[in-house]
């Protein structure tokens, strides 16, 4: 891969990763809802979830949906429904919470890890970069370079959105505000599904 074809990637890596999307979404309610170092765990299971995917698809995985459409379709409704439960749990979100004062929880490590594998931007994302930027006489060399990028701009990309939610939680710290911040946040992740059903 030429230099100026690894520039061009890391810009394709930026741009998504730092696009709205269910991650960036769910990543700014948790850091209002939950604080900057709470988010952590959610943060590195996206960048760590989402590079096993990249992997996977670079390594053959893009290949076998292709072929066996069933489970590409399966893939979307399980996709669907549990994006429609995240949106759901979070405009259902009503305080603030810091150390000890709810049940409430951030989103785990595992469980942002596993998100990856049924979130429908991570797919294109990952389908896309191995089309356009990978190279058929160097798979196994294209597949860590284009797992490189994303290393490098990932983790940073989606912080910003878990650390502007952490900025917001004075000015949401008023109840009527907060609540109606978690609807307007799980009515855009339920939106985030529109592409997927066209």
């Amino acid at each position: 891969m030429s230099l100026d074809a690894f520039l061009a990637l890391l810009v394709y890596a930026f741009v998504t990763s730092i696009t709205p999307g269910p991650n960036n979404l769910m990543l700014l309610a948790s850091g209002v809802n939950f604080g900057i170092a709470r988010t952590v765990p959610h943060m590195l299971g996206i960048s760590i979830g989402f590079l096993v995917l990249l992997v996977a698809v670079g390594l053959g995985l893009g290949a076998v949906l292709t072929g066996f459409p069933v489970l590409h379709t399966g893939l979307k409704i399980a996709g669907g429904a549990y994006l429609l439960y995240l949106a759901w749990k979070i405009a259902m979100s009503r305080t603030l919470t810091g150390k000890g004062e709810t049940n409430a929880q951030p989103m785990r490590f595992i469980d942002a890890a596993a998100f990856q594998w049924v979130n429908p931007k991570a797919w294109v994302m990952a389908i896309t970069a191995m089309a356009v930027y990978a190279n058929a006489e160097h798979p196994f060399l294209s597949v860590a370079l284009i797992s490189i990028a994303f290393t490098i701009v990932n983790l940073p990309s989606v912080s910003v959105w878990a650390g502007f939610g952490t900025a917001l939680r004075g000015f949401l710290s008023d109840p009527v505000r907060l609540k109606w911040f978690n609807i307007a946040m799980g009515v855009l992740l339920a939106a985030t599904l529109w592409p997927m059903l066209k």
